[in-house]
Parts: C-alpha cells; sequence; structure tokens
C-alpha cells in the first residue's frame, strides 16, 4: 500500500514539474522573464541611488558632529591624547561625565584627587573593581601610565579655573 501511495505522489510531482515548464516561460527566459529581469534591474538602480544618497547624509551628518565637537570643547581645557582616547567617551572632555547636556556613561571625574584616581585606576585594571570596560582600557598601561592619566585628570579643576580666567 505505502509503495503504491509513494507511486502516486511521485507521478503527481513529476507531472507538475511538466506542467510548469510547459506554461511558465517566466522561469526559463522567455518573455515574462525579461520582465521580472527588467524589475530586478530597476530595484539595484534604486537600492545604488539610496547609497549615493546616504553617503552624502553620511557626510552632512560628519560635518555637522565635527561642529558640535568643536562647539563643546571650545570652553574645555586642553587634555593629553591619552585622556581624549581612552578616558573622554565615557567621563566627558572635561570629566564632568556629560557631555553637551548628556549624561555619559562614566561617573563625573572631576574635583576627584589624584590618589583617589589612582588607586580606582589599579583597582580596576587588577580586578579588585569589576568593570570590564575599564579594565580592557587599561590592561595594557604600566603604573606610570596609571599615574601620570590620574595626575592629569586630578588637575582637572585647576586646569578650568586656569582656562575661564583667559
Amino acid at each position: 500500500m505505502k509503495n503504491i501511495i509513494v507511486g502516486i505522489l511521485t507521478l503527481v510531482i513529476i507531472g507538475l514539474m511538466v506542467f510548469t515548464f510547459m506554461n511558465g516561460p517566466a522561469y526559463h527566459g522567455g518573455e515574462h522573464g525579461k520582465v521580472i529581469k527588467d524589475f530586478g534591474d530597476s530595484m539595484n538602480n534604486a537600492a545604488s541611488t539610496k547609497v549615493e544618497e546616504k553617503s552624502d547624509r553620511e557626510k552632512e551628518d560628519e560635518k555637522l558632529n565635527a561642529l558640535r565637537e568643536k562647539a563643546g570643547n571650545a570652553g574645555a581645557f586642553e587634555v593629553s591624547q591619552a585622556y581624549k582616547s581612552k578616558c573622554s567617551s565615557c567621563h566627558g572632555v572635561n570629566g564632568s561625565g556629560e557631555q553637551n547636556g548628556k549624561k555619559l556613561m562614566g561617573p563625573k571625574l572631576f574635583g576627584q584627587s589624584a590618589d583617589k584616581l589612582y588607586k580606582d585606576l589599579t583597582d580596576f585594571k587588577s580586578g579588585r573593581k569589576e568593570n570590564m570596560i575599564m579594565k580592557g582600557l587599561l590592561i595594557k598601561l604600566s603604573e606610570d601610565d596609571l599615574r601620570t592619566l590620574a595626575d592629569e585628570i586630578g588637575e582637572f579643576p585647576a586646569r578650568a579655573k586656569e582656562a575661564k580666567n583667559r
């Protein structure tokens, strides 16, 4: 009985394949196949136009972000490249924990003593304080690098006062 059912299903499937082949020129390059191909080409052209528009928009966004960055840093004081690359994205360009009025991920560093900052940095590096981001950023820094960074951040209030008096 099973063999009869399997045989009938096999004949039905083969019949459907022949029927599709005979009546479906879109599937094997007939006139309808060209319409489908043209439709696909127009979709690709529309997608490439959107990519060009997006790149122009991205350029405008980059210019706007650069202008915002410049405006946000106009009253700020100078910081080292190490601070900019390791700390400023989470703690702000001046250690305030904010940028352009928005609270950032990292806490406020401004006003903390260099000794407390150094202890915190060594604790993050060693894993005594758990924070994967901090540990990842500090893992390759030497003790001297940590001390330099802590001393710089500890000087932020004096630098801000000096920049304000200019």
